[in-house]
């Protein structure tokens, strides 16, 4: 019932009109000509000036310096005044979360206020939200709540029926009894929950098991659940999953050749996720240097997104406001740290508890306001995300082989880093999506 309402309304959009602005497939034999006046890769340590991407398809055929030739029958796109960068990659997103506002009745009010059929309006929007902006690659881990949506927004990106980026989906995501709101109703209403709630290795197993089978392309496990300040200040989060029930899952999600993302903030439920073995940490507000070592060691992938963690403070004499400072205080440190030991990091946002409505590419002022290069901030939203998705030479660069997913910006974010906040061109598989530059 789910999948055909999704599909129904996917249709509806486009016979009402959601215009899709970018150009037709290219054709397999078609050529495009980009001049791009400054080129960041996506992996070089330096820009380059006055180059030629030549792009065949979807795919980039070639990268020359502005002295080659240009075959006549070649279309040429003009960014000899921009600066052209690999398609950006946001590694924690929910397109089917529509921001947490507590006047607005808060995380609750996505789920019990809005059908499916809104919440895959709402999904669409954010989808092409994040296109436009330039992310022509998300992971997006969860549904909160709207069960498989997530891949279904997939396949109708794939076939054209919506504009949106290359997802990588983790549906419904894993947590266990007492662990994922809905929460605080009287204990005789039985309750939908955001996540698929597992007790025990078995159980756990099937779960994954039963996602994998839907289509998820990652696993997503929440290793902790509340998180407060204890009476010495210090950030306390609850547990949830344990080490065996995480290994249950792992081992199933590695014997499909996918990976699992873990929701971890700090304390036991941290370290039992990377004792379980789990792929990324997301968020991971206090690592400790024990923590770091073992991340080193086990190759883990760090995905921060700090972002949501400086806005939105509750007053400071409260509960929730003593939680949100220690929150702030502790990520600033483990972020640092986690530089210092040169973690694998990669670009992460968790929009949908941000408003789509808010510009994706603020956290690259984060991570940059924090001490991370430029440079290194763009590669984490490029080519270190596109190696953690396992597409490392396909996306998130732009070299040989590679997708032609583009994008251009009027200044320099080497410069200033806000200029990602206001991309004027957007390439995806080698069709114009978005062309404003000069306006």
């Amino acid at each position: 019932m789910r999948r055909s309402i999704l599909c129904l309304f996917a249709s509806l959009l486009l016979n009402a009109g959601v215009v899709r602005s970018q150009t037709a497939a290219p054709s397999p034999s078609a050529l495009t000509v980009i001049r791009a006046g400054t080129l960041i890769d996506g992996t070089s340590a330096a820009a380059r000036k006055n180059q030629l991407i030549f792009v065949r398809g979807e795919r980039i055929e070639k990268v020359t310096d502005a002295s080659a030739a240009i075959p006549a029958e070649a279309q040429i796109i003009d960014l000899s005044n921009a600066t052209v960068l690999p398609g950006l990659i946001d590694s924690h997103t929910h397109i089917f979360l529509w921001g947490e506002d507590p006047k607005k009745g808060g995380y609750d009010a996505n789920i019990l206020n809005a059908g499916i059929a809104l919440r895959a309006a709402r999904a669409t929007f954010a989808a092409r939200r994040a296109l436009e902006q330039g992310f022509t690659t998300i992971r997006d881990l969860e549904t909160e709540g709207a069960g498989y949506g997530d891949i279904e927004i997939k396949q109708a990106i794939e076939e054209g029926t919506i504009p949106g980026p290359r997802i990588f989906g983790a549906t419904r995501a894993i947590s266990t009894t007492g662990g994922y709101n809905l929460e605080g109703y009287a204990p005789e209403l039985d309750m939908p929950k955001g996540a698929q709630l597992v007790d025990g290795p078995v159980e756990a197993r099937k779960t994954a098991r039963q996602q994998l089978e839907h289509g998820a392309d990652w696993i997503k496990v929440y290793m902790t659940h509340r998180s407060w300040a204890d009476k010495q200040g210090n950030l306390v989060s609850q547990p949830t999953l344990t080490v065996e029930e995480l290994k249950a899952i792992v081992d199933e999600t590695h014997g499909w050749q996918k990976k699992v993302a873990c929701h971890a903030y700090n304390g036991i439920g941290l370290q039992r996720a990377l004792d379980g073995g789990c792929d990324s940490i997301e968020h991971g507000l206090e690592i400790t240097d024990a923590q770091i070592a073992q991340m080193q060691r086990q190759g883990t992938w760090y995905c921060p997104t700090l972002s949501p963690y400086y806005d939105d403070w509750a007053p400071a004499d409260t509960p929730g406001g003593k939680r949100d400072r220690a929150r702030a205080a502790a990520h600033e440190i483990s972020f640092k740290k986690a530089m210092q030991a040169h973690l694998k990091i990669v670009f992460g946002t968790d929009m949908g508890g941000i408003p789509w409505t808010e510009p994706i590419a603020q956290e690259f002022g984060r991570m940059v306001s924090l001490g991370m290069a430029p440079m290194d901030a763009i590669q984490a939203a490029t080519s270190r995300a596109a190696d953690m998705l396992d597409m490392k030479g396909e996306i998130g660069v732009i070299a040989p082989g590679a997708y032609a997913e583009l994008i251009a910006v009027s200044g320099d974010p080497l410069k200033d880093i806000g200029e990602l906040e206001h991309v004027k061109f957007v390439m995806q598989d080698g069709a114009v999506y978005k062309n404003e530059v000069g306006k």
